[in-house]
């Protein structure tokens, strides 16, 4: 049988699957010579975990976190009752197609899925299920929410998604046993850190305009401000010799004036690096662009 390599189970802005090459060719070739230590503080679809993983098998642990805690539990659910995930999502699968032969019916279904994911009040794995749900019918697969940390994104267009990937998931929970899921602040990170440790940022980016923003996927907003103290964090990791990687907006690409991270990183190693712009109202208006790769490597 051919092994199923784990791969994102959601669809996420800025999810970094076409970046994989561009990070790999910046990571530091010394810290892979051993067993070392991987953390991701904001997780997001997972894309460089799951390559990690993959890639690595000398990769001794690894821990991730969220601060968002719907995303977190997801994970947990696929790590501790992927089967119970499965029956459920398998069940919607084959409800939603049934419903989407009548379009009023079809958003119905949707709009009832997204009312009892705002409750909260379902058991973690249905929960998660329906994040899963969500995600795979929503517009865009784009996730969202008001300051009452409501999911708030309307029924995408898609006639029959995907929304059970039964071999996907097994493959996910597999390889979620080699790691730790944590919830929080992204700077708690620091206390699961060995001798040997490589850190992989990909924080909520900085807009590129104030209709370009999709970092309200917390109630809490990322502003300039978290973005300084997070540049503090990674002076504070830089300190301690642990390496690490970033990645955010190119806003000096949108305005050549904007020297909001050249200013700011610039004790560090600022690589701009091409990439897609997937997720945009306009479809006209996705395509390349650059984004920011920022290292401290020597």
């Amino acid at each position: 049988m051919t092994k199923i390599v784990a791969k994102p189970f959601l669809k996420w802005a800025g999810g970094k699957t076409q970046m994989i090459e561009q990070i790999e060719n910046l990571l530091p070739e010394n810290i892979f010579e051993k067993n070392f230590t991987y953390i991701e503080p904001f997780v997001g679809s997972g894309a460089v975990l799951f390559w990690m993983l993959e890639k690595f098998p000398n990769l001794q642990s690894a821990i991730i976190n969220d601060i968002n805690q719907d995303l977190t539990n997801c994970y947990i659910s696929i790590k501790e009752d992927v089967d119970g995930l499965i029956t459920i999502l398998s069940d919607w699968q084959n409800e939603y197609y049934l419903a989407s032969e009548n379009e009023v019916e079809k958003k119905e279904y949707y709009y009832a899925k997204r009312t009892q994911y705002n409750l909260r009040n379902s058991n973690q794995t249905t929960q998660s299920a329906l994040f899963i749900f969500l995600n795979r019918t929503c517009f865009n697969g784009l996730y969202r929410v008001n300051r009452k940390n409501e999911f708030n994104v309307p029924i995408g267009s898609y006639k029959k998604p995907l929304i059970c990937n039964k071999e996907n998931l097994i493959a996910v929970s597999e390889v979620l046993q080699r790691v730790e899921i944590l919830n929080g602040d992204y700077s708690d990170t620091l206390n699961f850190a060995s001798d040997n440790t490589f850190f992989y940022f990909d924080p909520p980016y900085k807009p590129l305009s104030e209709t370009s923003s999709f970092n309200s996927y917390a109630k809490d907003e990322f502003n300039d401000l978290e973005q300084i103290r997070l540049k503090e964090f990674c002076v504070k990791l830089d300190n301690l010799n642990h390496q690490w990687i970033l990645s955010n907006s190119d806003v000096k690409g949108k305005n050549p004036n904007d020297n909001f991270f050249d200013d700011l990183y610039a004790d560090f190693n600022i690589h701009r690096v091409n990439a897609r712009r997937s997720i945009n109202a306009n479809p006209n208006k996705r395509g390349k662009l650059t984004e920011l790769l920022i290292t401290n490597n020597k």
